[in-house]
């Protein structure tokens, strides 16, 4: 019996993880566990206050990720994950899931010209889209001292890892992607995913 599968999709914030991780949740029929729903969900049930509340209920998340993407793994379903991970810290909680519940995992790591980064999170920012929990106004100049020079690197995991420059959205190849990533899932490594939608 092959395993099952565990996408995990990474990068910067501004970077497109989250639009392409519903993309491919609803292209190849799989739950989603993503950072920003579980933190948002905490906020409307526990409220929002500043940035020491906010990077609290940012550690809460995560423990509640990882808790979501072993109990998935247990029971033998594949599933996407979406966060910006840091590689020193989430390599060892994945391998310490996979070491329980055996999976092959695929990556997609997003980066993109930091000051383009930079210009998303500000206008994410000014248009007010974002849950206020994520208390922005307070955490701008960190996020952008972030943004200009860091770059998010693949986890410490093996298989499969797919890096994406999405500077510009207009170039990326989506569909190049889905290609790659239905080559991946039909080789003899991946559990067959369930049956995609038709469109």
């Amino acid at each position: 019996m092959r395993p099952s599968f565990l996408l995990i999709i990474s990068g910067a914030p501004g970077a497109g993880k989250t639009t392409l991780a519903r993309q491919l949740a609803r292209k190849l029929n799989l739950p989603l566990v993503a950072k920003d729903d579980i933190k948002e969900a905490l906020f409307d049930s526990l409220g929002w206050k500043d940035r020491a509340w906010s990077k609290q209920l940012g550690r809460a998340t995560y423990e509640l990720m990882y808790y979501f993407v072993e109990q998935q793994l247990a029971v033998g379903r594949s599933l996407i994950v979406e966060s910006n991970f840091d590689s020193a810290h989430a390599s060892p909680r994945f391998r310490a899931i996979q070491d329980k519940h055996p999976f092959a995992p695929i990556q997609i790591i997003l980066n993109a010209d930091g000051n383009v980064l930079v210009e998303r999170f500000k206008t994410r920012w000014a248009s007010g889209a974002r849950h206020p929990g994520h208390v922005d106004h307070l955490s701008a100049p960190e996020e952008i001292e972030k943004l200009r020079d860091h770059r998010y690197a693949p986890l410490d995991l093996g298989g499969a890892v797919i890096e994406m420059d999405t500077t510009n959205f207009a170039t990326v190849d989506y569909a190049e992607l889905f290609g790659m990533l239905k080559g991946y899932l039909d080789s003899s490594v991946y559990a067959v995913a369930p049956k995609a939608e038709t469109r």
